[in-house]
């Protein structure tokens, strides 16, 4: 293996970690503003989702 293909597979592996972590923290970041959103329609719709994929919010 040449050291062109080491360098790419490390690039490929940091970049999948990358948009893990992105994804991770969009994901997080959408819970939270829904989870304590003043919109009654807002929470109200967080709320329900959590109870239909079964995630304790109470």
């Amino acid at each position: 293996m040449t050291n062109t293909q080491t360098a790419l597979r490390a690039s490929d592996k940091s970049s999948a970690l990358m948009a893990v972590l992105f994804v991770a923290l969009l994901g997080g970041a959408t819970l939270f503003v829904a989870g304590h959103a003043q919109s009654a329609a807002l929470h109200d719709a967080a709320h329900d989702m959590r109870h239909a994929t079964g995630f304790p919010c109470h």
